[in-house]
């Protein structure tokens, strides 16, 4: 038996495990298997954000631009993001609990915007408006979408259409078809549960469950994976160790030993970064609670809007708010103890302030 982990160890292992030698788009998202999307531009989305430290030469709306010709999905795992096709297989086909055999058959306006989507070919949501009307219907947060919106979005969620492409942020649909040879259960859970930790880990075990919580949107009916990884554990494919009374989960061989602390570079992270996403595991790891403020009251923000953890080396030392009124950039810094003072972490900021400049420029 190894040495036990250190909290500094389990650090290194999560930072290093996700921030993986930069390479291409198309590489970067096959490694990962999923990146996460969110709509909010500030100064860019987090899908950009996120990939900026991952892909060499990255600028902002690199993902849109490259989408169809990379060949990659959106669709729903743990959260909506992007993926490559070989995670969307992991997916599907999606359980229908109102149908008795579990199998999705569209009806009244859902049958009516397929068979509009598969005669036109790639469809913008307000193509529909002139055939089908802007009639509203409650969405899954409570508000009001347009009722063909609410058709388009169930009919991607059961694999009947895919997003071919996005214009302005906004998605655009085709026909699809489920993949004609699904896989086993069993194995689809094993490629799930892998994936997850792969991604996120080292993951608390308390995290695993919240997140296996939300994937049972993205892969309904995986109610199973709680004995997928306690088979898995005993295989060895799954290692866990407890770091000062918790206990952690990764695949076999992620990062299996930690090097020593790496380059004392300066990151501006995504607020869903993998390396933060887990704000159970943020806290014990770098001991402050970050919270992601966009929709909490103006008055009652602690962090600011949209925050950017800001990452020293392996220890998340503050936050930035970046935004570039005018196209000029500025960076509001804020952070848990004193700031830096050593000329190291004033160059290193200063690199990483370029290096934001020059992703913005598109």
């Amino acid at each position: 038996m190894g040495p036990l982990l250190t909290i500094g160890a389990l650090r290194r292992r999560a930072i290093q495990g996700s921030l993986l030698p930069q390479t291409t788009l198309g590489r970067a998202l096959s490694a990962s298997g999923f990146v996460q999307a969110d709509p909010i531009r500030a100064p860019a989305r987090a899908q950009d954000l996120i990939l900026r430290h991952r892909v060499a030469g990255y600028r902002m709306g690199d993902l849109e631009r490259r989408f169809a010709r990379l060949g990659l999905e959106e669709d729903f795992l743990y959260a909506y993001g992007f993926m490559p096709r070989d995670t969307v297989r992991l997916l599907h086909p999606r359980h229908d609990p109102d149908s008795d055999d579990g199998r999705h058959r569209p009806a009244g306006l859902a049958a009516e915007v397929l068979a509009f989507v598969r005669d036109r070919g790639i469809t913008h949501p307000a193509d529909l408006e002139a055939r089908f009307g802007s009639e509203r219907a409650v969405n899954g947060w409570g508000g009001f979408s347009k009722a063909t919106t609410r058709a388009l979005q169930g009919l991607h969620y059961h694999g009947l259409l895919r997003v071919a492409r996005r214009r302005d942020g906004i998605r655009i649909y085709e026909a699809t078809s489920p993949h004609p040879e699904p896989l086993a259960p069993a194995d689809r859970s094993r490629r799930l549960v892998l994936l997850v930790l792969r991604i996120l880990a080292p993951m608390p075990e308390t995290s695993v469950a919240a997140t296996f919580g939300l994937l049972n949107r993205g892969a309904p009916g995986l109610g199973a994976w709680r004995a997928t990884m306690q088979a898995m554990l005993k295989s060895g494919e799954v290692e866990c160790e407890v770091v000062e009374g918790v206990r952690y989960l990764w695949p076999a061989g992620h990062s299996a030993a930690p090097r020593r602390a790496g380059p004392r570079e300066v990151r501006f992270l995504a607020p869903f970064d993998p390396i933060v996403w887990d704000r159970r595991r943020f806290e014990h790891l770098w001991g402050w609670a970050y919270r992601f403020e966009a929709y909490t009251r103006p008055e009652k923000r602690q962090y600011g809007y949209y925050a950017l953890p800001l990452l020293w080396g392996d220890d998340v030392i503050g936050w930035a708010n970046v935004s570039a009124p005018a196209g000029r950039l500025d960076i509001d810094a804020g952070f848990v103890g004193a700031r830096p003072r050593d000329p190291a972490f004033r160059h290193a900021f200063d690199a990483e302030t370029a290096r934001m400049e020059q992703f913005l420029r598109t």
